[in-house]
């Protein structure tokens, strides 16, 4: 007979520990948060020090019954639900609502979800820790009075169903910020002149590096021509080879904002997803005999820190599978990585470094597995040797001048061996591998070539810059990121073009209001103190209303100068050239969440709508007759398709080349690479490279 009611958060998290806990526990879940502030008004009473008046949230009526039901059949009732301000929070919401003493022990926390951290988190129960509560509490306050004071005023003056929150407004104000630095790019000229050398069999690269003992930045042709003419004739000759041993070090385990950028890099999830995921991992997944199991340890974190008996079951695996070699001497250690993080929790890790990823595949489903299998590579590296490399850097006479190569070969893969970090331009760390050289080695001349190259402006914002961005910037925490993201699209602030943030025409509206009227909310030093504030509140030493209340002294002045200075924005639709063939009325640009679309001037009666169909220039490869255009997917991705559809269904998600291949005549489409843009035939091995990524190095 059940005598203790345990309390999660998900169905699956219940499952899970209800199978480690046994007979006498009964394991409920509340469907996340039970009362919330409400949806049709404020919900705070700004005079009574921002007290809170909560609800019981709209379907959450039948749970609630429920938990209550089941709250009278048991002796003890044990809140579980995740160890962050969240999960606290929602502990705090559940004892309330179940008459619990708050003074009593029926907090249960736990890092990860195995039969071990289960069972002994429950002989350790807490009391609520109302510090965590209150920093719950401050921000859901803070962010209801911004976004229910600045909404309401954005409504009437400029359109409705508009919103402003402290965290998404700076995040659409960064990535607007970056458009403004493009659009006021001015490119430079500069050159490059590359020699294609040979030595026996093998070829490789150098670049020019200097003339007559000068290092030279070329910036003109004139400046390449003269030191091609200096040149011209000349053996090339290797003048100096210089070599040394390098160390390279493993990246630190994931905290969620590495975990987002790294799954948006490698595995192209979007950062909602990525956490979507991860939630699945770690609430537990069936491996069959073995039962529901957890996988990953808690995924909201911004700390480093792993366990000791993790480190010590890691290096285990890493001698067992790879030898003495590939551990240090001693475990690895790694340090926060800003003032600001937060260290309640470890590392994003494996529960278990002996499950390895193949081990578990048939288990999971796709997304499941290759996030988790890079959890588990990120951890096994972040605890093997350095990886040892030889460098090699050469210096090339030709006359006056100096040509340079760099390569560099591994000697001891090292950590290297499971795992390379990825990085934000998409690039990969292959070294350049250069052959043995020796002082006084004249080298075959198989091509000089000279090349002119413009700078390029800071490129776009991708979700793993900007979450990089956020966190560097204190802006947000974990788990604020991906909804983030997610909200100032939805809003149609921002549309995303080739996995870019790009502001929309409305979200430069709404920044530019607010950057007038409530600068403070778009500062990030601002927002980056009021997150340490909050941290702050967390920690006890500092009380959550004063911190509300010396916000709210200065908002409310802005928000009366607003209500009487703001003026009055109409935005009208802007008329296409294209008629509704429903009823004949003008089609009109609308802006939606993937960014534009045209819609009949005649809504509500007539609620036509197309996509604004871009010809990119090419003749369809499949039907001959009609034209390639870009379209958007339901989930606004880009393709290509043929103007005819239904009648011809041709479709590529890669550009068309309106270039056939020179090779077979065939279709050519658009691939990007660590180098840039090359062309791929569709049918044969002919490829081109066409663009050098100077943006990323300009970056």
């Amino acid at each position: 007979m059940a005598d203790s009611l345990v309390i999660v958060e998900s169905p699956a998290k219940a499952k899970t520990i209800g199978k480690y806990l046994g007979s006498k526990f009964i394991v409920k879940a509340s469907m996340g948060h039970i009362r919330d502030l409400p949806k049709s008004q404020i919900g705070v009473e700004v005079e009574n020090d921002f007290n809170p008046k909560y609800i019981t949230i709209r379907g959450k009526g039948s749970v609630l019954k429920e938990l209550k039901d089941a709250s009278k059949k048991v002796k003890n009732i044990y809140l579980a639900a995740d160890p962050d301000r969240e999960g606290e929070a929602i502990a705090w919401h559940l004892a309330h609502v179940l008459d619990l003493d708050e003074t009593q022990s029926c907090r249960v926390v736990f890092n990860e979800i195995t039969k071990q951290a289960v069972k002994d988190a429950f002989k350790q129960p807490r009391k609520i820790n109302m510090d965590l509560v209150n920093a719950q509490q401050a921000r859901r306050i803070l962010d209801r009075l911004v976004g229910y004071k600045i909404s309401p005023l954005l409504w009437k003056k400029v359109k409705k169903g508009l919103s402003a929150g402290r965290v998404q407004s700076v995040a659409v104000k960064i990535i607007q910020d970056r458009e403004n630095e493009i659009s006021a790019f001015v490119p430079e000229e500069y050159w490059s002149i590359t020699a294609r050398l040979k030595i026996g069999d093998t070829g490789f690269e150098s670049k020019f590096y200097k003339f007559q003992g000068e290092k030279l930045e070329l910036s003109n042709e004139e400046q390449v021509q003269n030191i091609l003419k200096a040149i011209k004739g000349s053996k090339f000759k290797v003048a100096d080879v210089k070599e040394k041993e390098r160390l390279r070090h493993p990246a630190a385990p994931f905290t969620t904002s590495s975990l987002q950028q790294e799954a948006a890099r490698k595995l192209n999830f979007r950062a909602a997803k990525t956490m979507s995921v991860a939630q699945q991992l770690y609430e537990g997944v069936d491996l069959g005999k073995e039962g529901t199991v957890g996988l990953i340890t808690y995924m909201r974190t911004d700390s480093t820190r792993i366990a000791a008996s993790a480190q010590e079951e890691a290096k285990e695996y890493i001698i067992d599978k790879y030898g003495d070699a590939y551990t240090p001497e001693t475990p690895r250690q790694y340090s926060k990585k800003s003032a600001g993080a937060q260290d309640a929790h470890e590392a994003i890790r494996p529960t278990s470094a002996l499950r390895d990823p193949e081990s578990v595949k048939s288990f999971m489903s796709r997304d499941q597995f290759r996030l988790y299998k890079l959890v588990w590579e990120r951890f096994m590296a972040s605890q093997m040797s350095s990886a040892v490399l030889d460098t090699l850097s050469v210096d090339i006479a030709a006359g006056d001048a100096i040509f340079r190569a760099v390569g560099s070969k591994i000697r001891f893969p090292g950590f290297m061996k499971v795992y390379v970090e990825g990085n934000d331009d998409g690039t990969t760390d292959d070294d350049k591998y250069l052959p043995p050289l020796h002082a006084g080695d004249i080298l075959k001349t198989e091509e000089i070539d000279p090349k002119q190259h413009f700078t390029q402006p800071p490129p776009r914002y991708t979700e793993a810059r900007l979450v990089k961005t956020l966190e560097e910037l204190g802006i947000g925490r974990p788990s604020t990121y991906a909804p983030t993201l997610e909200t100032i699209q939805k809003r149609g602030y921002v549309a995303i073009e080739e996995k870019k943030f790009m502001p929309t025409e409305l979200g430069e509206l709404v920044i530019e209001q607010m950057e007038q009227f409530f600068p403070e909310i778009l500062d990030v030093e601002f927002t980056a103190h009021m997150e340490g504030d909050l941290d702050h509140v967390e920690e006890g030493t500092e009380d959550w209303v004063r911190v509300l209340g010396q916000f709210y002294e200065s908002f409310e002045k802005r928000l009366e100068v607003a209500e009487e200075e703001m003026k009055e924005i109409e935005i009208e639709d802007e008329v296409s050239d294209e008629i509704c063939e429903k009823c004949g009325k003008p089609l009109v640009y609308k802006l939606g969440r993937f960014g534009k679309f045209l819609a009949c001037s005649g809504f509500p009666d007539c609620r036509n709508t197309k996509p604004i169909i871009k010809d990119i220039g090419v003749t369809c490869p499949k039907c001959k007759e009609g034209h390639v255009v870009e379209r958007r997917s339901k989930k606004g991705r880009i393709f290509y398709g043929c103007d005819r559809y239904p009648e011809c269904d041709f479709v590529s998600w890669d550009r068309p080349s309106p270039k056939p291949c020179p090779k077979c005549s065939s279709l050519l489409v658009e691939k990007r690479n660590k180098q840039g843009v090359k062309l791929q035939c569709t049918s044969c091995d002919y490829v081109e490279q066409v663009e050098d990524q100077d943006d990323e190095a300009a970056e």
